[in-house]
């Protein structure tokens, strides 16, 4: 992995996290909000689209639950990696060769400020996987937390770091690695997102070594009427588009 001289580190902390809440949310910042495209590449992949940048999370390898997807080759300005196990941060080879953000902390990209946060990648204290980042950026004037493959419960800590975000990406699908239904429920009534995207569940990409459940546990726990269907793998976010009150969407992949 690589984290070349543009990327400022400024130190995971909530004084770099205010810093970062603050950048983002300036008016010069404000004025040039257009929004946001996520566009779904598989599992926890997404692409964002907005102001101009192109931000890559978790590109993978086709293997276990994601052997049926297609390889996430997109030209990107910057991937962004929560970990680095199996079939996860697959970041080699990526067209057009973009900077790669991988650790814990704060830093500055593309114009763009970036808050990793450190999470167990399982369900003891990650002995077993290790740390787990999760992401949290403003681009298009939307605030977006990915959560990569959490599985431990969120602490005080990370939740001031967290903040409120427009829109959570977060695992549900359980597993050694990453949140169950009602862990991945616990997570989002704890953040209160105003947009809520499953990632992470099991969908006919998977091989016969997938170990994660499908969507439906998860969906069990949401008030139905706040759960709509996207019939396309892309989705646009801005602010006047997203609902007053917390809803989830379950986007669609081509396969």
């Amino acid at each position: 992995m690589k984290r070349r001289k543009l990327l400022r580190y400024a130190g995971a902390s909530v004084l770099a996290a205010t810093a970062t809440t603050a950048l983002s949310q300036s008016p010069s910042a404000q004025a040039q909000a257009q929004g946001v495209s996520l566009k779904w590449l598989g599992h926890t992949c997404f692409l964002f689209s907005g102001g101009r940048k192109r931000i890559l999370v978790n590109p993978f390898r086709t293997l276990g639950c994601t052997a049926g997807y297609r390889l996430p080759r997109v030209e990107a300005d910057l991937a962004l990696i929560s970990s680095q196990l199996f079939d996860e941060g697959a970041a080699e080879n990526l067209p057009g060769n973009p900077d790669i953000l991988f650790e814990p902390g704060a830093y500055t990209a593309e114009g763009i400020q970036f808050q990793g946060i450190a999470i167990a990648h399982d369900r003891v204290g990650g002995r077993r996987f290790g740390q787990n980042v999760a992401w949290l950026w403003t681009q298009g004037g939307v605030k977006i937390l990915h959560l990569g493959g959490a599985a431990a419960p969120i602490e005080i800590e990370q939740q001031i770091l967290m903040g409120r975000p427009d829109v959570l990406l977060l695992p549900v699908g359980g597993g050694p690695k990453a949140y169950n239904a009602s862990e991945a429920f616990a997570a989002m009534q704890m953040l209160n997102p105003r947009l809520v995207i499953p990632t992470h569940y099991r969908t006919q990409a998977a091989g016969a070594q997938c170990d994660i459940e499908g969507l439906d546990s998860f969906l069990s726990l949401v008030d139905n009427a706040k759960v709509s269907r996207v019939n396309s793998d892309t989705l646009r976010v801005s602010q006047s588009s997203l609902p007053s009150e917390m809803a989830v969407r379950v986007m669609s992949y081509s396969f």
